[in-house]
């Protein structure tokens, strides 16, 4: 593992809000992150589709953790804002949050994520996200 990859998983792994949906990170390069999480009966809204609550919050963490990626290691990230729009219902087995820096500066980072339903091995892009993080 090389020492991006390590301190991108010991801060992922602190994160309670993903190990409670069983989330995971998948992959982290400099300036992308991809997480995945189950779409499990506890995380489901009334029609029986992944709530979008869960579908935010890895969409948001994988853009964080792109923007961390490229920050120095004594630093660490907030977001400052993000906004999502939701493109169909998380309808599948799993959700898969790929994240990327957009723009890298000293003081504002601007990322996006993308998130889509697996389902029966077909994927289906049902999230778009966009925002701002701070280097803390």
């Amino acid at each position: 593992m090389t020492d991006l990859d390590t301190r991108i998983r010991v801060s992922f792994d602190a994160q309670t809000m993903m190990q409670t949906p069983g989330a995971s990170l998948v992959e982290v390069t400099p300036g992308h992150c991809v997480i995945e999480a189950p779409i499990l009966p506890e995380v489901k809204q009334q029609h029986g589709f992944g709530h979008a609550a869960l579908t935010f919050a890895i969409g948001d963490t994988a853009a964080g953790y792109a923007a961390l990626s490229m920050m120095d290691p004594e630093q660490e990230v907030l977001t400052a804002e993000i906004k999502i729009n939701l493109l169909a219902p998380a309808r599948g087995d799993k959700l898969i949050a790929r994240g990327e820096v957009v723009k890298f500066g000293r003081r504002l980072v601007i990322v996006s994520a993308r998130v889509a339903a697996e389902e029966n091995g077909k994927l289906t892009e049902i999230a778009l996200l966009q925002g701002t993080m701070t280097p803390v």
